[in-house]
Order: structure tokens, then C-alpha cells, then sequence
């Protein structure tokens, strides 16, 4: 790989009941140790054999985080443009955006939790239809453009950003997702991209015919693949880890990354040999004294 591997963190989201005063403790611990990033989940209630629970707002979240930091990346990981009007979700992107003085990714995908849509009364069906629609309103407004737009499931009139965003672009765009006609959409425009561990087992060899897929997507597109940025979100588990406790993450057999620093210094490395830029670890557990030990690894990888 010609860029170096980048490390970030993803802040607590279903492990327990994070109140903000923790969230903000561990963003800061975060960027303290040196992590190139911090990223929250994008969800709004699960259901599983604990009972309700629930996170933050992921966006609410990100603009304190945008004050409460001063050098990481931040980014929902990532963000279902179902819970927004796209128009509305790109105006959130470009304020976070403006207020972190640049420091967002965008990431975006369809949503997958049926729970959280019935909940709070955002439509299940035709989600993939309804995302090509989303990202191209969301990409041109973020771009700089002036959008008019008639949809089956959208329409807005001469919608932009005003004021229009620092930085010529926009945020860069990541896609979470590994579908076939997902990939089509966003092939021609992504910056970035992502995959979840549950995806290849937390396996980095696993991850070979999904960057296949991806890279083939990008040249039909008529892009060069070694343009966009591939990241993946890794499972790291500590000695007192009791496992990431969700019932969809329980269907999924998966071994975490655990050992000495050193070792898992070396498992990160894996990573990085199959062409993953930017890891996003989710720490199990993840706390104070978690953030510590990873970066610890941290130090080991970088050494």
C-alpha cells in the first residue's frame, strides 16, 4: 500500500447506556492517543433479548464533536439517508462539516434495522430505490450545485447550501455497503468506502472478493479503484470483553482481535497487506481503559 494505514475509533453505541458526559470523555481520551478518528453508528433503537436500547442522534452527536475535538476525522458510520429528507441531511453534513473546520466524512447507506424504522415512522420498503434517489440530491447539494429534483420518493425546488461550504467539494462521500446495485450508484462519485467486520467474519483474507466486487464496480464506472480510500471496521476485544452484545451481531460467527499490543499490532498490519486504508475499531469493551490498551496497539503499529 502506498498510504499509510490510518487508525480511528468508534464511540459506544449499543454496548451499554452511554450518558454524553462518557461519549465526550472517550472522544477526547480518543484523540489524545493519537487515533486519526472518531465515528458514531448512525441508529436509533434495537431490539433484542435485553429489551429496548438505544443511542445518541449520531448528527447532534457529531456537532459536539466537531467543537469538542480539534485535529480527528469524524463521521457517521454511517448514516441512513432514510431517517432525514435528503436535501435536510446534506444541510446537517455541510453545518458539521463548516463547524469541524473540515474534518467530515460523509458516510452514507440504506439502513438495514427494521425496528428502528417501524418505531419511529420511516418507510421500510424499496430502500435502495429510495438511497439512489437520496445520494444524488445529497452529493450535488454538498457539492456546491443548485438542485431541482422530481423523484418517485423526492422532490425539492432550486435547494442549495447557503452559505455554501469551505471547501471546495464538499466532505468526502463513503459508502457503507457491499450490494451489487448499491455499488453501481455510488461507484461513480465515492471518495471513500467502507465494510463492516460482521460482513467477512472480522477476516481481512475474507475481504478479497469483496474488494473484487468493489474495485469492478469502480472501473465499470470508469474509475481508478487506488482512488478511493478503503477502509473497514475492525472488532478489537480486551481480556474483560464479554462480546459486542446485539443479537444480530450473536447470528454472526466471528473471531475478535485480541493478544498483546504487539499482536494485535501484527493483525492490524493484515489489514493494511489486503488494501484497507483507514480501520475503524470498535472496542470491546469500550472505555476509558480500552481506549488506553488500543492505544497502546496503537503505538505498537505505528513503531
Amino acid at each position: 500500500m502506498s498510504r499509510q494505514l490510518q487508525v480511528g475509533v468508534q464511540l459506544p453505541e449499543v454496548e451499554y447506556e452511554s450518558r454524553w458526559s462518557n461519549q465526550l470523555e472517550l472522544a477526547k481520551l480518543i484523540e489524545a492517543a493519537g487515533f486519526d478518528s472518531i465515528w458514531v453508528g448512525d441508529h436509533l433503537l434495537y431490539s433484542d433479548d435485553r429489551g429496548v436500547i438505544g443511542p445518541w442522534e449520531a448528527w447532534t452527536q457529531l456537532a459536539a464533536l466537531a467543537v469538542a475535538t480539534d485535529r480527528v476525522l469524524l463521521g457517521p458510520l454511517v448514516a441512513s439517508t432514510s431517517f432525514h429528507a435528503p436535501a435536510m441531511l446534506a444541510k446537517m453534513a455541510s453545518t458539521v462539516d463548516e463547524i469541524s473546520g473540515g474534518r467530515l466524512i460523509l458516510g452514507l447507506g440504506a439502513g438495514w434495522n427494521r425496528t428502528e424504522y417501524d418505531a419511529f415512522g420511516f418507510p421500510y420498503d424499496y430502500r435502495v430505490s429510495r438511497f439512489e434517489e437520496a445520494f444524488e440530491i445529497i452529493r450535488r447539494l454538498v457539492a456546491g450545485e443548485t438542485v431541482t429534483f422530481s423523484g418517485e420518493y423526492y422532490q425539492i425546488t432550486d435547494s442549495v447550501m447557503a452559505p455554501p461550504s469551505a471547501k471546495p467539494g464538499g466532505p468526502p462521500l463513503m459508502l457503507g455497503s457491499q450490494g451489487e446495485r448499491m455499488l453501481s450508484i455510488a461507484a461513480p462519485h465515492m471518495h471513500w468506502w467502507n465494510s463492516w467486520f460482521a460482513w467477512h467474519g472480522n477476516d481481512p483474507d475474507a475481504l478479497a472478493p469483496i474488494h473484487a466486487k468493489v474495485d469492478e464496480a469502480l472501473r465499470t464506472a470508469g474509475r481508478d479503484p487506488s482512488s478511493v480510500v478503503k477502509t473497514a471496521a475492525a472488532l478489537v476485544q480486551f481480556d474483560e470483553g464479554k462480546g459486542r452484545q446485539t443479537a444480530y451481531m450473536r447470528r454472526v460467527p466471528l473471531t475478535p482481535i485480541t493478544g498483546s499490543a504487539g499482536q494485535m499490532a501484527a493483525e492490524l498490519r493484515r489489514w493494511h497487506a489486503v488494501g484497507v486504508e483507514h480501520l475503524q475499531l470498535v472496542l470491546d469493551p469500550i472505555t476509558a481503559p480500552s481506549i488506553e490498551k488500543a492505544a497502546a496497539v496503537l503505538t505498537a503499529l505505528r513503531s
